[in-house]
């Protein structure tokens, strides 16, 4: 990945952050995009990376007007963009049966997050993708969006939302772009808040594979859509050790 630029919303978190350390070791030139985290902080894990010349910026998902901006200051300093991970979400968990828990307000804020946030973000970087002449989408997808089985219905529905204009978008893009969803069960990540070793242990019992992921499983998954799936686009890719079974 020598030469490579690679975006990755969410990229201090940890599913982004595994991902940046897989890609940056392998040569590619990390930008990190990030909300709620300090800029210092920030700055720190983008040095820590692998190689140099890595760069962060504070780009909330949800701001199409930062974004645009954003991509104009990487175009600045990259020239353009080869790969973007979208891998910034937000979640709450709800039982299915809690309609009322499922608030209007909360479902307003998992589909402006999960599923607007990250197609505003393909829309300013796309310019920078085609330019490439051979770019690559990694939408974080998950297992709700086709097992109707996650932390609510509204993520279950923005994540299903994703997949599927993942697949409109690689098929309107090809052959210069390339869009992959990729699909994590349980990860011991801390995404879902509340969720602890109780609800790990007790996910694990039920899984083929005997236990949850981790976040360089997914990020493991995301490397091979950089380098050696090329022929790969407009589908899901599962990472859940069997758990949708």
């Amino acid at each position: 990945l020598t030469g490579r630029v690679a975006v990755i919303t969410g990229g201090t978190g940890a599913i982004g952050l595994a991902s940046a350390q897989r890609l940056a070791q392998l040569g590619a030139r990390c930008v990190l995009l990030y909300n709620s985290e300090s800029a210092e902080s920030a700055a720190a894990k983008a040095a820590a990376l692998p190689g140099s010349g890595h760069l962060c910026f504070k780009a909330p998902i949800t701001d199409s007007a930062a974004l645009q901006a954003v991509a104009q200051q990487i175009e600045d300093q990259c020239g353009v963009v080869h790969i973007l991970i979208n891998s910034a979400g937000y979640t709450k968990a709800v039982p299915a049966a809690d309609l009322d828990g499922l608030s209007d307000a909360l479902i307003d804020d998992i589909l402006k997050v999960n599923f607007r946030g990250v197609i505003g973000t393909i829309r300013a970087f796309m310019p920078l993708l085609k330019k490439s002449g051979d770019g690559l989408v990694v939408n974080i997808s998950s297992i709700a969006g086709f097992t109707g089985t996650g932390s609510n219905l509204a993520y279950v529905a923005a994540k299903a939302g994703i997949d599927v204009v993942g697949d409109a978008l690689a098929k309107a893009f090809a052959p210069h772009v390339r869009v992959i969803s990729v699909s994590p069960g349980v990860v011991d990540s801390g995404f879902v808040p509340g969720r602890g070793a109780d609800f790990n242990d007790k996910a694990a019992a039920t899984i083929p594979l005997r236990r949850i992921g981790t976040v360089d499983d997914v990020a493991a998954v995301v490397q091979a859509c950089a380098t050696t799936l090329r022929y790969v686009t407009g589908t899901r890719i599962v990472v859940d050790g069997g758990r949708h079974l």
